[in-house]
């Protein structure tokens, strides 16, 4: 069993108070321990990010985009290591934990492409012998809330920006999935980033993520998690009216129209249903067919649910593992009991039958209302609830009516129609004959409680950003 240490200025320091356990999902076994920090180490590591910035900020862009690089590197170089920790401790099958891995490489690598391109502006003025220069400058101090789903990915999306652009950061990484930010941090101390740049704290999201809210040096904080989470990160971060950034989550609808190719919505939508396990706030969370097609769409779509294998993803080459832990189990099951209590019939799936780990099967639910919990609310589980409609209107008018608004697709061969939904679906991101998978050069960002803020791209990386408003009155006479 590993023990590591939290990494501030450019240092492992040993922890002195209380360590957390964290578990295989698959196995139920303990396979490492975190320091639970103390609210004294939080704020050291925010005080070496602060110590750290101004140094950090005044080195050409393109030499702060070499760090980065360097990183990426050493992260392909150890690729075979870091995948095998990201399935350990997460449980995802193989290809998407060496996806996850390579494309955190190609991300810091394409956000260190910025370094010569992001821009400031020279504003006309309404005065004679003037100039308005806007600067695009550094925030300072960020801090970044880590969630367990994907947590090698989200410390680059939320340190490469940061850094390209002359901040420092302070990382919390999730207590379920910590052991690949750890082994991250081994790879930042030896790619020469100077101490303070980059720091690593484990712990409580009540001591640990408030004070990476609260604390009067951090200039922006980013989470990434549930809407009860971003809340209190609001909160703790008005105390000092900071930039808040906040991914939480989402239901994403599919709308299968009449005249979608049903055997290629069946297969996107299988394969975002079942991504990660059922745990990604971007993937299809419900799905609303047209009553012309929806026999043949529930039949297909069951088979290829049916056809879905679970396991231990270290043992076999499984298409999906078990969930974080016995929390996400209660809760699928929950939602799939008051369903049918409801009036939900289960299709496929909806029964447990391997307890060695937090395993869940690949699940349809018919015969449910619009209205129902779980057409409404986050399962973060393999389950997808299927309703019926007659008309355009009334799909997109049920897909908008949530909550989140982070994702959405559309299954259609009309290009009007296609049109249409990318003028009234309400959501950040709208998928037209395809999967749930955002693109690093996209803007990844939501409506309502999906979140503030946004992360990939040009304007990602903008969200590191402050402007600076120069106005330069010349001399009016010449000399």
């Amino acid at each position: 069993m590993k023990t590591y240490e939290n990494f501030i200025n450019g240092e492992f320091i040993p922890h002195k108070g209380e360590y957390i356990s964290v578990f295989n999902p698959a196995t139920k076994e303990q396979i490492s321990q975190i320091p639970n920090a103390s609210l004294q180490e939080v704020q050291d590591a925010i005080m070496s990010a602060k110590l750290a910035q101004k140094s950090w900020e005044a080195r050409p862009a393109i030499e702060r985009a070499g760090y980065v690089r360097k990183i990426a590197s050493l992260i392909r170089e150890n690729a075979k290591m870091l995948t095998d920790t990201l399935m350990q401790e997460q449980g995802k099958v193989r290809a998407l934990a060496e996806i996850e891995i390579n494309f955190t490489a190609d991300y810091m690598d394409y956000m260190a492409e910025w370094a010569r391109r992001y821009e400031g502006e020279i504003i006309q003025s309404d005065r004679a012998n003037e100039h308005i220069f806007l600067f695009k400058q550094a925030i300072g101090v960020t801090t970044g809330i880590l969630p367990w789903n994907f947590p090698f990915f989200l410390i680059a999306r939320k340190m490469a920006p940061a850094l390209i652009t002359g901040n420092t950061i302070v990382i919390k990484p999730s207590s379920e999935t910590p052991n690949n930010a750890y082994e991250f941090a081994k790879l930042v101390a030896k790619s020469g980033l100077p101490k303070g740049v980059f720091n690593l704290v484990g712990g409580s999201g009540s001591v640990v993520g408030n004070e990476l809210a609260s604390n009067s040096n951090v200039g922006m904080v980013s989470l990434t998690g549930s809407v009860e989470s971003g809340v209190k990160i609001m909160q703790a971060a008005a105390k000092n009216i900071i930039k808040v950034s906040l991914e939480l989550g989402g239901k994403a609808p599919a709308i299968v129209c009449k005249d979608a190719d049903i055997n290629l919505a069946v297969e996107a939508i299988k394969a975002s249903r079942i991504c990660n396990n059922g745990q990604v706030c971007n993937c299809a969370e419900r799905a609303y067919v047209h009553s012309s097609v929806y026999d043949e769409f529930v039949d297909k779509f069951c088979k290829a649910m049916q056809k879905v294998s679970v396991g231990n993803t270290m043992k076999g080459d499984f298409d999906m593992g078990p969930l974080i832990n016995q929390a996400g189990v209660d809760n699928a099951l929950g939602m799939l009991e008051r369903a049918i209590q409801a009036g939900g019939r289960v299709e496929v799936g909806g029964k447990i039958t391997d307890t060695s780990g937090y395993f869940f099967p690949a699940t349809v639910v018919t015969d449910i209302k619009h209205s129902d919990e779980i057409m409404q609310k986050e399962i973060f589980a393999p389950i997808l609830p299927i309703v019926k409609f007659d008309t355009l209107d009334e799909a997109i008018d049920m897909a908008n009516d949530c909550e989140y608004g982070l994702t959405s697709s559309i299954y259609t061969q009309n290009l009007d129609v296609a049109m249409r939904a990318c003028k009234e679906i309400k959501f950040g991101e709208t998928y037209i004959n395809r999967e749930n998978f955002e693109a690093m050069q996209g803007f990844h960002a939501g409506f309502r409680k999906s979140g503030i803020g946004g992360a990939d791209g040009k304007h990602g990386l903008e969200e590191y950003l402050a402007t600076h408003v120069v106005y330069m009155q010349h001399n009016l006479k010449a000399q």
